[in-house]
């Protein structure tokens, strides 16, 4: 996602939402999420922000693919975690054995891995908000990435807070544990 719209605050627009809430927003542009119950409305991502997306979508894909090991998907796709937080993560990666999770509508449950594109409009809600409701609903893996500062932080899910597992930048190898 990108920068905040001139149209909407900078903090949650609305509390207490729930997924109904969501499905029931306007087609108008904007992209949408529900978190604990907080609105949250953005316009459409930067090019650097989609660059990243495209090129880790390329990169994630063809080893899911080749070696059978579930579904990756890309924005724009929901993910309900609760009927109080549906969000719209920028790749999300579901295993092969998990897989009843993914619906046509959206991927219904905690999904194995969720990568974020930061962006300035919405680094601290990605880092903060979004990582505490991923954590406490069990989102295994979470990366973040910098396009601007060409940085991924990997994170992994260990007794209900995550912790760094690999900070890398610029040309550096990564060699995640969850794809073998």
């Amino acid at each position: 996602m990108s920068e905040r719209g001139a149209r909407y605050p900078s903090g949650p627009v609305s509390a207490g939402l729930t997924y109904e809430d969501y499905c029931a927003l306007p087609d108008d542009g904007l992209r949408y999420e529900v978190v604990e119950g907080r609105l949250f409305s953005e316009p459409s991502p930067r090019r650097s922000h989609q660059q990243a997306a495209g090129n880790l979508f390329v990169i994630l894909q063809g080893h899911v693919r080749r070696h059978g090991l579930g579904e990756l998907l890309i924005a724009p796709f929901d993910v309900i975690l609760d009927r109080r937080t549906v969000v719209v993560p920028d790749l999300v990666f579901v295993a092969r054995d998990r897989s009843a999770i993914v619906t046509d509508r959206a991927v219904e449950g905690a999904p194995d891995l969720i990568i974020e594109i930061l962006s300035p409009g919405t680094t601290r809600r990605d880092r903060v908000a979004k990582m505490n409701a991923y954590a406490r609903h069990g989102v295994i893996h979470y990366w973040l990435v910098d396009p601007d500062a060409k940085t991924l932080e990997a994170f992994q899910l260990s007794e209900g807070r995550y912790q760094l597992v690999a900070a890398v930048g610029g040309d550096e190898a990564f060699t995640p544990s969850l794809f073998p």
